[in-house]
């Protein structure tokens, strides 16, 4: 397994294992420590991983604020960076979609000062807004590569029928749709409509939200957002987390851990070529870093 690809046709060198920052978001993941987490973003880049996924909605930009932060020492050229746009904040907390061309050039600019860069990698449309045409959305991007913005630009969270839709009026380079080993709808339609097109593909949740890190037995409980899904209740939860731990001696096979098993797996997979994983802590990457070259029988 390679460690560095060209994404897609985006042109940029990317590391096949992403930086999510997702993790930065308190009303999900309740609050991290950022000193942490920008440690954990220095020895990720130190061992080769140089792409960093964020958003404007991770945290209210406070994601896009730490991003900056650890790009402050860093020769801009050797970090890729991945932000995205979708909703209007108000004031008082509250947000609508909105990906109106004035709105997609405000929040641009917005997000350029908070990271202290002059340009974003890729910029993607963070989910499909309904009200703007689209063609008033790719002819707002297009402007933005025009000016030297942004380098390129993708879409996360669309399905196959709304790439479509899309792809009649910009030429988008990515997409970040979800994946994991137990959330595979993407495989029956939407990998293959981006390997046709020469799409790249930059999964995100390849563990699920941690329940394939095996690192979870089934009883325990949770007081962040992950109390609210089905996947993380009551016996439904017990079962995948049994399942999971079955892979150990799988992964001692190949000598891994059963996080590096599956994040191994992800990547193997013909048609995905970016990995986007959450980490809050040293031993989180240094476990991800852990299966970067490493193959399986997949």
């Amino acid at each position: 397994m390679n460690h560095r690809i060209i994404f897609g046709a985006t042109g940029l060198e990317v590391s096949r294992i992403c930086f999510g920052t997702w993790q930065l978001s308190p009303r999900f993941w309740g609050e991290q420590s950022k000193t942490d987490i920008l440690a954990a973003m220095n020895t990720a880049f130190d061992a080769g991983i140089n792409f960093f996924d964020t958003a404007d909605a991770y945290g209210d930009g406070y994601a896009e604020t730490v991003l900056g932060e650890f790009l402050t020492d860093k020769p801009r050229e050797t970090v890729v960076i991945c932000t995205k746009v979708f909703n209007h904040f108000n004031p008082d907390g509250s947000r609508y979609p909105d990906l109106s061309p004035v709105h997609i050039r405000q929040r641009c600019d917005l997000q350029l000062q908070r990271m202290g860069t002059e340009t974003i990698d890729l910029y993607l449309l963070h989910m499909f807004e309904t009200l703007t045409p689209l063609a008033d959305v790719a002819e707002a991007m297009d402007s933005l590569k025009k000016q030297g913005k942004i380098r390129s630009y993708g879409l996360s969270n669309h399905t196959v029928e709304q790439l479509r839709a899309h792809r009649h009026f910009g030429a988008y380079d990515a997409v970040q749709p979800r994946y994991s080993l137990i959330d595979t709808e993407i495989e029956s339609d939407l990998l293959p409509y981006c390997e046709a097109e020469k799409i790249g593909v930059m999964v995100y949740s390849p563990m699920h939200k941690g329940l394939l890190t095996g690192k979870y037995t089934g009883s325990e409980t949770f007081t962040d957002f992950r109390k609210y899904l089905p996947d993380f209740q009551s016996e439904r939860f017990r079962t995948i987390a049994t399942a999971v731990q079955s892979l150990g001696p799988l992964a001692k096979k190949y000598h891994l851990s059963t996080y590096q098993l599956v994040l191994v797996a992800t990547l193997m997979h013909p048609g995905i070529d970016v990995a986007v994983v959450g980490i809050k802590s040293q031993p989180q990457i240094a476990e991800a870093i852990g299966a970067m070259g490493k193959t399986i029988s997949r």
